[in-house]
């Protein structure tokens, strides 16, 4: 079993062989524990491998968001987005908070990934700036289109903190083959703390603006977030316990 790499069977013949539980187990029912455990541990090693190759940049967990904090996170709302039905069905999201920022767009963002490498999605999550910075040299190298092929491969890719910097012309055209290569194919996750309105001028260029935004805003799912930043705030608390 070790050398085909069936690992879950193996465990579950080695415990089965060390307890007695064998003693009480119908012919058929040692089969059905073998084949459990081996799928039990090929999902659990896929999730881990999606996880890893997700590149997150923090752990984040829907069951652990906070809810008490008035942000303008509706609770049923973004356990529906966790099923993850949006990226089944090709869909995009764009999670922004235009008054601060520490809202929690990052980590909600990042929890909607974990849900969907749960659910057998390939996902890759990066900042946007270094993205675009990554994928520069690979232009002038000429390996551009295989590092894009990989983007386009993601079946969730979590565009993070959109528009922190501005695009010149070569990310420009780089973010428009990635929107273009995932367009109604893959889904999307974009996170901002400036409004949708303002992206126009943050992409710059008219054409590649109207292109861009063309493709990804009209069809969008939208968390939009407000408040006092959640970093500032948890500060305050501690120093009131100091």
């Amino acid at each position: 079993m070790r050398q085909m790499r069936l690992f879950g069977m193996y465990e579950a013949f080695k415990t089965n062989l060390e307890s007695s539980i064998k003693e009480t187990l119908t012919p058929d029912q040692p089969v059905s524990l073998l084949v459990a455990n081996e799928w039990d541990d090929r999902r659990n090693r896929n999730i881990n491998r999606a996880l890893k190759m997700a590149n997150f940049r923090c752990k984040a967990s829907v069951e652990e968001l906070d809810y008490t904090v008035e942000r303008g996170l509706d609770k049923n709302r973004f356990h529906r987005l966790a099923s993850p039905d949006f990226v089944k069905e090709h869909k995009d999201l764009f999670i922004t908070g235009s008054t601060s920022t520490g809202t929690g767009k990052s980590y909600l963002a990042t929890a909607l990934g974990y849900q969907a490498c749960q659910a057998g999605y390939k996902v890759l999550y990066a900042s946007t700036a270094k993205l675009m910075g990554q994928l520069k040299p690979a232009k002038a190298k000429g390996t551009i289109l295989a590092e894009l092929k990989k983007i386009e491969r993601q079946d969730l890719l979590i565009l993070d903190d959109f528009g922190l910097q501005p695009f010149d012309s070569q990310a420009r055209i780089v973010l428009l083959d990635i929107i273009e290569d995932r367009y109604e194919k893959r889904s999307t996750i974009i996170t901002s703390q400036i409004p949708v309105k303002e992206w126009y001028d943050i992409i710059g260029e008219k054409t590649i603006a109207d292109a861009v935004l063309d493709r990804i805003v009209h069809q969008s799912l939208r968390v939009e977030l407000f408040g006092e930043s959640l970093r500032r705030r948890n500060v305050k608390t501690e120093s009131v316990y100091l």
